[in-house]
């Protein structure tokens, strides 16, 4: 039976942004080069052309033979260990081209191995190629690639300053998340799988949000119902004290990269201050905006409760229900704000930015990030001018790394 290598790779300029992929068929016996892949595929993230560059490469060694086993090298880790099964698929845009991939041979003709950028050097030039040629309103053509030249040589060059051989010599890499090392062995090994909760090595860093609720407005200290359909308050004396500490503590960090804010005044206003502190400008999304709380605003929850007993209790028990006077449910909510985390996310990947927002907003972030249900977010409790953060990362997964921090308003 034959047996195939075939390096994939993809990237993106921008991310998202234009991309491209590249793949490459081996003969495992010979390391003769017998196919190469590659593809300009418009706007993507790099996640979607590393997945379109595997599914060329299998498509091209099933061309080649469909009854040989094919080992998989590729340096995108998200892939390996989501294809290897270890790792699950969240992001939307994965779970099909992940499906896809898996259909071309049959799973057990198929294996797959992590391997360092530097050995992946043919399929990524393949990839930069075709990302050069999109550029230029053309189509990648193999005539004119440069791609196994160029890897060949680089390949000598690692060879001739005494680098480990790579795996197409013979050599396959073990990388032990947990241990931070890498050993070379003559057999195929898979990457150790992390420890829940633990980042992978290779996401690069995440879109980190930094969630800021807005200092306080008269209506804050009596509890009253504050969304963005009643009259639009702006911060008291004490909730423009708030953001005054507020960027003074972020100004110490130094981390925030950006800031968008709530369209709500009482946001806007808060996040002035502190962009004044960091030297930032402040873009506005209106995704971030608060619930519109129909014939509640204004109220407490006491009035509601005495007012409006049983809309109130039918809000409590089911997120699509509204409030009185047609607000908006908790479920429109948070599709809104999952919308608008999306937006931000492929906005901002790698940074970090703090968002300027309101209760349900934050609560719903959180919750969402946790994969918690609805009701959850009768379960928290979020103080004015409070900081939470959450990072996300590229397979779509997320980590909520601080909630309802007030350290800074002490003092």
């Amino acid at each position: 039976m034959r047996e195939f290598i075939v390096e994939a790779d993809g990237g993106s300029r921008g991310n998202p942004g234009p991309a491209g992929y590249g793949a490459v068929v081996i003969d495992a016996a010979t390391g003769e080069t017998l196919a190469e892949r590659a593809e300009y595929i418009g706007v993507a993230t790099n996640n979607v052309a590393e997945y379109r560059g595997l599914i060329a490469g299998l498509r091209a060694a099933h061309e080649l033979d469909p009854t040989a086993t094919v080992h998989v090298r590729m340096d995108s880790k998200l892939v390996i260990e989501q294809m290897s099964g270890r790792w699950k698929i969240k992001h939307p845009d994965m779970k099909p081209l992940a499906f896809e991939a898996a259909r071309v041979f049959p799973p057990a003709q198929v294996t797959y191995e992590w391997i360092p950028r530097e050995q992946n050097k043919h399929a990524d030039r393949l990839a930069n190629e075709a990302m050069d040629a999109g550029k230029r309103g053309e189509r990648w053509s193999a005539a004119d690639s440069t791609a196994e030249l160029e890897a060949a040589d680089a390949k000598a060059a690692s060879a001739a300053g005494g680098h480990a051989p790579t795996a197409a010599e013979g050599t396959r890499t073990t990388v032990a998340e947990g241990a931070g090392t890498t050993v070379a062995e003559g057999t195929r090994t898979t990457a150790a799988a992390p420890s829940s909760g633990w980042a992978p090595a290779d996401m690069g860093a995440p879109a980190t949000f930094v969630l800021l609720r807005h200092g306080e407005t008269p209506l804050t200290p009596q509890k009253r119902f504050s969304g963005s359909g009643g009259t639009d308050p702006a911060l008291s004396a004490a909730g423009r004290e708030q953001a005054e500490r507020v960027g003074a503590a972020l100004a110490r960090r130094g981390t925030v990269q950006a800031i968008v804010s709530s369209p709500l005044a009482r946001t806007r206003e808060t996040a002035g201050i502190v962009a004044a502190r960091l030297g930032l400008d402040v873009t506005v999304e209106e995704g971030l905006r608060e619930t519109d709380f129909g014939a509640w605003e204004g109220l407490t929850f006491g009035e509601v409760r005495e007012r409006y007993p049983d809309d109130l209790t039918a809000w409590l028990a089911d997120s699509e229900a509204r409030p009185t006077g047609g607000g908006e449910s908790f479920a429109a909510t948070a599709e809104r704000v999952a919308a608008a985390r999306d937006k931000l996310i492929a906005a901002y990947a790698g940074r970090t930015v703090l968002l300027v927002t309101h209760v349900t907003p934050i609560k719903t972030l959180v919750r969402l990030a946790l994969g918690a249900p609805p009701e959850s977010l009768f379960r928290m409790e979020l103080s004015a001018a409070s900081l939470s953060a959450i990072a996300y990362y590229a397979d779509g997964n997320a980590s909520v790394r601080l909630f309802n921090d007030t350290s800074h308003l002490r003092g």
